[in-house]
């Protein structure tokens, strides 16, 4: 009897890893999710935060219910419940703020924004009182999150702003000294556009790519098509308002508009971009610079 079970499970574990038993629906006990409840509390009461989440998450107790699934995806299922189990959550969250306290990046965009402006004295005290709130985060404090308590001590701030309307000296003295190092980028040339347009995983060029595919429209674009799209975005940046890479949207857009409105009804064909294709559906963008400014 035991020789006949042993086989007869080794046959099926064989059907099992071979896929043949993917289709066959089973009956399973799948666990209920626990219903999360998020407590903040005042820094120091952290422990009585923990307790009453444990409470609450306790009164739904391990609930589970029956549902009928294939075996493919109970056996997804249950692989994951059985990994959940090998997971300390106390452990994760320690290693976590430990390694966020350690190794942390906070990038803060827009700072320029909160800088001071000349005949706007009203909008001044606002910003300088951002200014002021930011100071104890990128000095070192503690900082209460609903995972514990995070010294920022040793995490790294950088603060990036364009400052066409200010300067970095607008900023409040003791921000100044905490951000210690400058650094001025220089505007895109046609060769940083060259390279988003192809480096990058999907980029724009490949977007479009994919995008009418799902048409049917097969398009290509050549290394020749790819550097006229990068001088005519550098062009109008430097004709109108230098936006950036921002541009790159504003010049596929306006490239591929023809091809997208039309993809439905050339499915099946093939379309080269290159510098011909290029330069007849740009040539008004680029030239016409009053049309270029009002064209974002």
């Amino acid at each position: 009897q035991d020789t006949d079970n042993k086989s007869t499970r080794q046959v099926f574990r064989k059907k099992l890893r071979e896929g043949k038993l993917d289709d066959k629906e089973i009956e399973i006990d799948v666990a209920l999710p626990q219903v999360g409840v998020e407590i903040m509390a005042p820094p120091g009461m952290e422990d009585m935060t923990n307790q009453l989440q444990g409470m609450f998450q306790n009164l739904s107790g391990n609930q589970s219910k029956k549902k009928k699934l294939t075996i493919k995806d109970a056996f997804k299922l249950l692989i994951e419940e059985e990994a959940a189990k090998l997971v300390n959550q106390e452990d994760l969250k320690q290693d976590a703020i430990e390694a966020l306290e350690q190794t942390g990046i906070v990038f803060i965009d827009e700072i320029d924004k909160i800088c001071k402006r000349e005949g706007n004295s009203s909008a001044d005290v606002s910003r300088e009182g951002v200014q002021r709130d930011l100071l104890p985060l990128i000095e070192g404090s503690t900082v209460s999150t609903k995972h514990g308590m995070v010294k920022t001590d040793h995490i790294l701030f950088i603060a990036s702003g364009a400052f066409q309307m200010s300067k970095p000296s607008d900023l409040i003295p003791e921000l100044q000294g905490r951000l210690p190092i400058r650094v001025e980028l220089q505007a895109l040339e046609v060769n940083d556009f060259v390279r988003i347009l192809t480096e990058p995983h999907a980029s724009l060029s490949e977007q479009y790519v994919a995008l009418l595919g799902t048409e049917g429209v097969s398009v290509t674009f050549t290394e020749c098509g790819i550097q006229r799209i990068a001088e005519a975005a550098w062009q109008v940046n430097e004709r109108t308002e230098n936006i950036g890479a921002r541009r790159l949207h504003t010049v596929m857009e306006r490239l591929m508009e023809e091809i997208s409105y039309d993809a439905s009804e050339k499915s099946g064909e093939s379309i080269e971009v290159d510098v011909k294709y290029v330069n007849h559906h740009l040539e008004m963008l680029v030239d016409n610079e009053d049309l270029s400014r009002y064209i974002l």
